[in-house]
């Protein structure tokens, strides 16, 4: 921890940047803060939970000190580089009070202490907030202007150096042309998805901040000089969260994170790469009174045994005999790319969308370690904690839709690879079995390939080995 002997709170205080955790992300929806300002912090500390276009990941800050501000309230999307909290790294130092200038007023250290106190643990959730300091660049909460004003005129000069000019507290929208236009972080995403710019929007709200009825009039055609009017309109709290009105006959869900990731993903990969698809139904009875086995198995004590473990073997020594079809398009090189190496996906249905998290380097592994991986990735991706990483780099997938009673489906391709595979439910049907009908397990399957790097032929011979192993799970031995 900094300990701090000058009045400079420039290197008093630090702030935390939103970070892209992932791999070139632009944004993410902070879901929930688990510090609040007074809190105190230390390296390698989670402080909040980010929902980003690929996964819920938790954010751990790199330093100590003590809560200062959270920039942003939970629920609001703030872009990768813009700051989310600031910390106190000198806690105990009480220079933070000093003048601007270089002279210190020796009055302002005895003052300081009493009104910093409500700044630590009062922004956002309590009327205490009676000397907030001013954020750079946006609006200080609506209650605690006026508590400003009620305060001693000298009071915002001290505290001026933590992150702004104090003089903008509230008329900052008579300060100039150079001056940023104060608005809560949600009222400044609704004008960025409006296209409004601030600066020409006239505030209405206490001290000079821009509401959202403010953006709203400015977004209106016919309404621009008319800021207090629009207040009437409801239409505002639709942006925020799936709300439906009773006896309302529609409603209006944002698109975002993972979900809005899955609509560009799903579009890109459906009109880029030409999919076909292809079906083979099997009779799977053996395969299923093999994971009967291996449940009892003592080597699989502690894992997890069903079915998709043995399909998911069977895929790949299927690509093991058929390598071809472990391979990417690379379009700006005109090059397909083949992988040695199987990075497994698995479709997962999760609170938050549809994630394919894989298991890496899965052709290596064992069946009771395939199963153990198995087993984490569903645990991870069911408590929403399946990290970009995780998501990153799979070679081909695997989706059972027969886990909601369907036969199969069309899958799409996940962005990057060649092959997935759908599985469909499995069902005690009649099927002929040794020249004679008779009660079977049995399943279809579904393979979507890209077309650009899997022909016809190659296609069919990759379905027909799953299909075969599937039907004498002896081949997982003889043509492993």
């Amino acid at each position: 921890m900094t300990t701090m002997t000058d009045t400079s709170n420039a290197a008093r205080f630090r702030e935390f940047k939103m970070p892209d955790v992932g791999e070139g992300l632009t944004e993410a929806e902070i879901l929930k803060w688990y510090v609040q300002p007074g809190d105190t912090v230390t390296d390698g500390q989670v402080v909040c939970e980010v929902e980003t276009a690929k996964a819920a990941v938790e954010l751990p800050i790199p330093f100590d000190g003590v809560v200062h501000e959270l920039r942003f309230p939970e629920g609001t999307t703030v872009d990768v580089g813009q700051v989310i909290i600031s910390v106190d790294v000198a806690p105990g130092s009480g220079d933070a009070p000093a003048a601007p200038a270089a002279e210190p007023a020796p009055e302002a250290p005895a003052e300081e202490p009493k009104g910093r106190q409500p700044v630590l643990v009062g922004y956002g959730v309590a009327e205490s907030s009676t000397k907030r300091r001013a954020r750079k660049g946006a609006a200080a909460p609506a209650q605690a202007v006026p508590a400003q004003a009620a305060s001693a005129p000298a009071a915002p000069a001290p505290v001026a150096p933590a992150s702004a000019a104090p003089a903008p507290v509230a008329p900052a929208p008579q300060a100039g042309a150079d001056a940023r236009p104060l608005a809560k972080p949600p009222v400044r995403k609704l004008a960025k998805d409006l296209g409004i710019d601030l600066a020409t929007v006239t505030p209405t709200g206490a001290g000079g901040v821009i509401t959202r009825e403010d953006v709203h009039a400015a977004a209106a055609p016919a309404a621009e000089a008319v800021a207090p009017e629009p207040s009437a309109e409801p239409a505002a709290p639709a942006a925020e969260a799936p709300v439906a009105q009773q006896g309302a006959r529609e409603t209006r869900i944002p698109v975002k994170g993972v979900r809005k990731a899955i609509a560009q993903a799903m579009v890109g990969s459906a009109f880029t790469a030409p999919h076909v698809t292809e079906f083979v139904t099997v009779d799977v009875t053996r395969t299923m009174k093999l994971v009967a086995e291996l449940k009892e198995d003592k080597d699989m004590a502690g894992v997890r045994v069903n079915p998709l473990l043995v399909i998911a073997k069977a895929l790949l020594v299927a690509i093991k005999r058929n390598p071809e079809v472990n391979a990417v398009w690379d379009e700006a090189n005109q090059e397909i790319v083949q992988k040695h190496y199987v990075n497994l996906g698995i479709a997962a249905a999760t609170p938050r969308g549809l994630i394919v998290p894989n298991i890496k380097d899965a052709h290596d592994l064992t069946l009771p370690r395939l199963a153990a991986s198995l087993g984490e990735l569903v645990a991870t991706a069911r408590d929403g904690k399946t990290s970009p990483a995780a998501m990153a780099g799979g070679t081909v997938t695997i989706t059972n839709v027969g886990v909601f009673g369907v036969d199969t489906g069309t899958p799409i391709l996940n962005p990057g690879e060649s092959a997935i595979l759908a599985v469909g439910a499995i069902k005690l049907q009649p099927w002929v079995h040794k020249g004679k009908v008779k009660p079977r397990q049995v399943t279809t399957l579904a393979l979507s390939f890209d077309h650009r790097l899997i022909d016809g032929e190659l296609g069919s011979k990759f379905l027909a080995d799953i299909a075969a192993i599937l039907e004498q799970p002896k081949r997982l031995i003889t043509w492993a």
